[in-house]
């Protein structure tokens, strides 16, 4: 599959990643539809759902560029200001908008398992688009995110197309709502508008996470079609 995804070397140099608290452990029920999924995907792939406490996480996000992140960082700060809210805010280089969470384990994902879901994810037939988000709002969770309407249909498609892949039996349409985290806090913001902020989408980056150490690694990207 040369050409199609690229692996990338950060296993050996990690990035800062995502701050906020230790995730939990999947369900039973999400561990059993994680096996499933990636039922497929090969040799050494077996620490796909962890059954105690998980440390390591893979996910498919989409990535702003770097100088649409520190806009987006710029305007997190007056946000964070304007309604009062105290939650340490993320790092430019930490924004993204998940697609696909694709497992949570206790270890390290094998070079094997690596390598099988940018293979899945390489049969993606879709051009590069625009991005964009134009209001903010707290979720339930504490999440303070950018969303939007019609203006994130693009990352609808390209979620649905994603899953189609990865998953051997596609099922129906998943629920799926297109964000950006900014901060957590336990502040709750209602739905509100904000000056329309965006980027152009190229590729899908394959994410390695290190729960509870702030540690994002990019282990694999999908490019999507150039117009």
């Amino acid at each position: 599959m040369d050409g199609l995804f690229t692996r990338t070397n950060n296993l050996l140099n990690p990035m800062p990643g995502l701050t906020g608290p230790m995730h939990r452990a999947p369900s039973q029920l999400f561990a059993r539809r994680l096996r499933r999924r990636h039922a497929g995907f090969g040799p050494g792939t077996a620490q796909v759902a962890a059954q105690g406490p998980a440390t390591d996480r893979l996910f498919f996000a989409v990535l702003p560029d770097a100088e649409t992140a520190g806009q987006i960082a710029e305007r997190t700060a007056r946000w964070r200001a304007d309604h009062g809210l105290r939650g340490k805010a993320l790092k430019p280089e930490h924004f993204h908008v998940t697609l696909c969470h694709v497992a949570d384990m206790e270890s390290a994902p094998s070079e094997a398992m690596i390598d099988a879901l940018a293979e899945r994810a390489s049969v993606l037939s879709m051009p590069s688009f625009r991005v964009e988000f134009d209001r903010v709002m707290s979720f339930t969770n504490g999440a303070f995110v950018l969303s939007g309407d019609e203006s994130t249909i693009g990352l609808e498609v390209l979620q649905q197309r994603l899953s189609d892949a990865l998953d051997p039996s596609p099922r129906p349409a998943r629920r799926f709502t297109p964000h950006l985290t900014l901060l957590r806090d336990q502040r709750r913001i209602a739905e509100q508008p904000v000056e329309r902020i965006g980027w152009t989408a190229r590729e899908v980056v394959l994410v390695h996470s290190l729960l509870g150490q702030t540690i994002h690694r990019h282990v694999a990207r999908v490019p999507l079609l150039q117009g």
